[in-house]
């Protein structure tokens, strides 16, 4: 195997990949990653036995041939390099030479076919849609996706497949994040999907600003994702996604329209002297305005008022702060909807005007 590439572009599909490769494997070679050299393209793969990642790229002077490399290396060395440095890799008998002007690296190897890739999912669904959109619908719902929790299925996000519409959604028990988008053609038949939290933020690493398209596998263990010279595949998390429907709160009346970025302000000042650990704020509803109060163990206070459009008299609720910070940093537009039912309900914050983003926050007892 042997080919010649410019630095920088030897650089992108190296970025792309090393991040699924983790610092400590169960197999030695997981540590690397498998290059393939074929026709005048050359293809770097990273797994970690649950998240694959593919990135193509062209090359000069390509002899046919594979091995893997260990990743961390290569891509320390190939960043260490002086900008515009021609690369030449080649392999010779079980270590691969890599020369750069005056530069000399020699690597091991490990053979190919100790390699674990993952060629087929067995497809039941494909959905081609803009990138922009995607990268929209999992941004502003990740933050919410738990994190080690012994639920292991809140450790993703949820993708909800339903006749025009995708649906992703996340939740950490306290709080819930959705964001929906319709598509340009219907799908056969319901599925949902839970990607892992790793596939997720490696997913969405990988997002350019653009106008180009990804095109989304859906298997019965994996989803696949293809975007440019890049193709992208997970394991999915064996579980069950709670009814997340019904978490939203019905028969929410009592509402409270607000600037978002008012609200935002205020409570990032009352947070200061909320409690450290329960981060608790409580917001009191009057017609015309909200007050938000905060408190601490030292005996500290912090009061805010916000005009809103609102008629609800004497309904407070108390919030985890963080959370409903979260929220309105998903949400856009110039006002938000806050719709609550009683002190005890949970609170549906929406986008004035638009529901495709809801974002659900739990209350607090203070």
């Amino acid at each position: 195997m042997q080919f010649s590439i410019q630095r920088e572009v030897l650089l992108k599909p190296l970025q792309q990949v090393v991040g699924v490769v983790e610092r400590r494997q169960t197999l030695p070679v997981l540590a690397n990653l498998l290059v393939r050299a074929s026709g005048s393209d050359v293809s770097f793969t990273g797994t970690d036995l649950e998240v694959e990642m593919v990135a193509t790229t062209a090359a000069d002077a390509v002899q046919e041939g594979e091995i893997t490399i260990p990743a961390r290396k290569l891509f320390d060395i190939v960043r260490a390099l002086p900008d515009g440095a021609r690369i030449d890799l080649k392999l010779n008998g079980d270590r691969i030479a890599l020369n750069a002007g005056r530069s000399r690296f020699t690597l091991a190897t490990l053979p190919a076919t100790e390699f674990p890739t993952i060629d087929e999912i067995e497809l039941v669904e494909r959905v081609t849609l803009p990138e922009e959109v995607l990268r929209d619908l999992m941004e502003r719902t990740a933050f919410a996706m738990a994190n080690q929790d012994v639920r292991y299925y809140l450790n993703g996000m949820l993708l909800d497949l339903q006749e025009h519409t995708l649906r992703c959604v996340a939740t950490d028990g306290h709080r819930l994040a959705l964001k929906e988008t319709r598509l340009e053609s219907s799908v056969s038949a319901r599925r949902q999907i839970i990607i892992p939290r790793k596939g997720v933020n490696e997913l969405i690493g990988l997002f350019e600003s653009g106008e180009g398209t990804v095109e989304l596998e859906f298997g019965r263990n994996h989803l696949r994702v293809r975007r440019g010279g890049v193709q992208f595949t997970s394991k999915l998390i064996d579980g069950r996604f709670p009814d997340y429907e019904a978490v939203i709160p019905l028969g929410a009346d009592k509402t409270a329209t607000i600037e978002r970025d008012v609200l935002r302000s205020a409570l990032q000042r009352a947070a200061i002297l909320s409690n450290e650990k329960y981060r608790g704020v409580k917001l009191e509803l009057q017609p015309g305005h909200i007050k938000i109060v905060a408190h601490n163990p030292e005996q500290e206070e912090a009061q805010e008022e916000v005009e809103a459009e609102t008629g609800v008299s004497d309904l407070a609720v108390g919030f985890n702060v963080g959370y409903l910070l979260d929220a309105l940093g998903a949400l856009r537009g110039d006002k938000v909807r806050l719709n609550l039912r009683d002190a005890q309900s949970s609170c549906l914050l929406q986008e004035e005007g638009n529901d495709e983003a809801r974002h659900v926050v739990m209350p607090l007892r203070l």
